[in-house]
């Protein structure tokens, strides 16, 4: 049996997490101070005392998780919780999850999360989008809705997250989700809720930013990792340098088999997973996918 750890993504960010960390680890403090000087402004001001609507900017939010999440992980290491035999991460928490496997440098992965900030936010300037989580519908039934839709439509929308049984997210052009949503509701999914965002994330209307992502990504020194991550695509362990590069460059575009990560790691013997970074978002998805797996948070979110 072993332990997984969970590295999230967009969405579990608040004002002051990693504060414990920042306080009480001088090494968990370094790898803020990196970041301030790697990107030219003060991250860890902005982490630890926001303003929130800045912080939930793409742009920053995304190295924000990253730092954050890895001086929480250092903290971790220092205080004696139990090593991981597999490691995770969720869309953006992926590039974290690397990060802690020693695939590659702190520095290398802040500034390519920091540039897939700034891409994603020109995506979603050249091709607006929107997102919405569906609770209570099948996914299978999920897919053909946005099919239907799309051909409705004549625009994308598709399934971006299949985070865990009864909670899917689709993503995609806002007409075609808007129609989309209208079908799930006469379907009889039980809550539907639009997301903050002006970005279809994890779709094809990423595909105007894949192509210098990609650049960013091939300019990368990777290593094989010294721990196994789960890719978010395949749902399967990333073995080598080359997978892992052809994983962060469809992640962009494809969809998130959340669901299917975690069942290859409960099938693989992991028994305990622990959430690393903000909140315990990741913790919560698991639940609904297996009550028996032992579920940890590092930090539970704001009090």
């Amino acid at each position: 049996m072993s332990t997984t750890y969970l590295f999230p993504g967009q969405g579990s960010q608040y004002v002051g997490m990693g504060s414990e960390a920042y306080e009480r680890s001088s090494a968990a403090r370094a790898l803020f101070d990196e970041a301030n000087a790697l990107l030219g402004f003060s991250l860890s001001d902005l982490v630890l005392s926001g303003p929130e609507e800045q912080l939930t900017d793409t742009v920053n939010q995304q190295p924000a998780l990253y730092v954050t999440s890895l001086a929480n992980l250092q903290y971790m290491r220092e205080e004696g919780w139990p090593e991981a035999g597999y490691l995770a991460g969720h869309s953006l928490g992926e590039f974290s999850a690397l990060a802690a496997a020693g695939s590659m440098s702190f520095s290398d992965g802040l500034q390519l999360v920091r540039k897939r900030g700034e891409l994603m936010k020109r995506a979603g300037e050249l091709s607006p989008g929107a997102m919405a989580a569906i609770i209570a519908l099948p996914v299978e039934r999920i897919v053909t809705l946005c099919a239907q839709a799309e051909e409705e439509t004549g625009l994308l929308v598709q399934v971006a997250n299949d985070n865990c049984p009864g909670q899917t997210v689709i993503s995609g052009a806002e007409e075609a989700l808007q129609r989309a949503v209208e079908l799930m509701e006469e379907a009889g999914a039980r809550k539907i809720v639009r997301l903050p965002i002006t970005i279809a994330a994890h779709t094809e209307l990423m595909e105007s930013v894949s192509g210098e992502f990609a650049t960013a990504v091939d300019e990368v020194n990777f290593q094989t990792p010294q721990v196994p991550v789960i890719a978010n695509v395949t749902a399967k362990p990333l073995l080598s340098v080359d997978e892992i590069r052809r994983e962060l460059k469809s992640q962009l575009t494809s969809p998130v088999a959340w669901t299917a990560s975690m069942r290859y790691l409960l099938d693989a013997g992991s028994d305990s997973f622990i959430e690393v970074g903000p909140n315990d978002v990741l913790l919560g998805l698991l639940k609904r996918i297996d009550r028996q797996a032992k579920r940890t948070a590092y930090d539970t979110g704001p009090e």
